[in-house]
């Protein structure tokens, strides 16, 4: 029983160093459940064949497990995987040699008696929390390489200072152990004091993780609200420019006026630059009517543009008085975010085309938005069943998918989103229910 505890411990502090390594240098091909299950079906292989007590056959298995650990579930080739298990299996292997003799020069007599478990248990202890020490300094040094993570905050390394606190705590453990003749109640509070003191380091780490991907998550958030903030005041900036288009038109039987004056004074040269002036100005650009909500016309004016810019058939059809409702600012974050991705998708497809539509379903306080658009691949081809990102920067994907789930979640409504594989075409329809303005 003793021996299944203390193997127990050991495979379960690997587990969690490899959990780690991997999530932090590498993304994931699964969900976390999925990745949970693998890593613990392969380390329970591992705990199977601890029992029959051979170390190079435990130290072969360990490496291929990790090596399929990194396989098949990290965005890795076959031969990352295989250096990446390397380092593992040598800095583990090193760690244990290291603890070895540094108790041989500290405490000779410790390793005399290492058939008992709790001098077994301390020791194993002391090398996974050396192990864990060396392997949470390399991550860091190996991130700084990724392009993506070079700006990480350098005061994580203070946390370096817990494992080499808890490496002197056990240190004295054993000198403790080896000066002493203890009780078995005494034997037993030390095994447990390093016991806690592995799963506090383990603890930490892992909160720390969490907590800096969470951070991560809030701070690329706030960075698509401003964004949002931007557009919407940009659209503003537009509806404003309409506005002068529209005082100028207002104005152009007076501007003709002054043009006839300047015909009947033979003055051809006044009149050919008055006439320029009027040509050049911002307020006579065109404004294009798609709809009869300003800031949405705004918006869809917009994107009619750049899909025409990049040869995607563009059509729109949204009736009259249904937008009334939803808020400028929603309205830019839900608009703005559904028709980035469709563009994003149709992009570069030959005879692609976008279409966005909406409509109030009769006899109900709904409205439903239709888009669809070209998409050469499925975009839920992923084994986990996510949106697959074509964005370069793989951290900034899903923010545009949350924030539409955000709005329509704040207007009581729905959203299917599916891929059509006859006619190459992704589809997306909300509902939204029409409150009260």
């Amino acid at each position: 029983m003793e021996k299944i505890i203390y193997y127990f411990f050991i495979f379960f502090a690997e587990a969690f160093i490899l959990w780690q390594y991997a999530s932090s240098l590498f993304s994931s091909k699964y969900t976390g459940k999925i990745k949970l299950a693998v890593l613990c079906g392969l380390y329970f292989i591992l705990f199977t064949a601890s029992m029959l007590a051979s170390k190079w056959l435990n130290v072969a298995l360990y490496f291929m497990v990790n090596f399929l650990f990194f396989a098949t579930q990290c965005c890795l080739n076959s031969y990352s995987a295989f250096f990446h298990s390397s380092i593992l299996t040598s800095v583990m292997m090193i760690c244990e040699v290291m603890v070895y003799y540094m108790t041989r020069y500290f405490s000779p007599h410790f390793l005399a008696r290492e058939e008992n478990f709790h001098n077994l248990t301390i020791f194993a202890i002391f090398s996974k929390l050396i192990f864990f020490t060396i392997i949470y300094i390399l991550l860091h040094f190996l991130k700084e390489r990724q392009a993506y993570d070079q700006e990480q905050d350098k005061s994580v390394f203070l946390l370096a200072l817990i494992p080499i606190t808890s490496v002197f705590v056990m240190l004295t453990f054993i000198k403790i152990s080896d000066s002493f003749p203890l009780t078995s109640a005494l034997n037993w509070m030390l095994t447990l004091s390093a016991v806690f003191l592995l799963a506090m380091n383990l603890l930490v780490f892992g909160i720390n993780q969490y907590n800096r991907k969470k951070s991560m998550e809030f701070t690329e958030m706030q960075l698509l609200l401003q964004k949002e903030s931007d557009s919407a005041q940009y659209y503003e900036m537009l509806l404003s420019q309409h506005e002068n288009q529209s005082i100028l038109i207002h104005d152009i039987k007076k501007h003709l006026q002054s043009i006839s004056t300047l015909n009947e004074k033979q003055e051809p040269g006044k009149i050919d630059l008055y006439i320029r002036e009027l040509m050049q100005s911002s307020d006579l650009k065109e404004m294009s009517r798609l709809c009869d909500h300003e800031m949405l016309n705004a918006i869809l004016a917009r994107y009619r543009r750049q899909c025409a810019g990049k040869h995607i058939a563009f059509h729109a059809d949204i009736r009259n008085d249904i937008m009334g409702f939803i808020t400028d600012a929603d309205l830019t974050s839900l608009f703005c975010n559904l028709l980035d991705n469709a563009v994003e998708a149709a992009e570069h497809i030959p005879d692609s085309f976008l279409e966005i539509s909406a409509c109030k379903r009769e006899k109900t306080p709904f409205i439903v938005i239709t888009v669809v658009n070209s998409s050469r691949t499925d975009p839920f081809a992923h084994p986990d069943g996510k949106l697959i990102s074509h964005k370069s920067d793989k951290s900034r994907h899903g923010f545009g998918i949350k924030s539409i789930r955000k709005i329509v979640a704040k207007y009581h409504g729905d959203m299917q989103m599916y891929y059509n594989r006859e006619s190459l075409t992704f589809h997306t329809v909300i509902t939204l229910k029409i409150s009260e303005v």
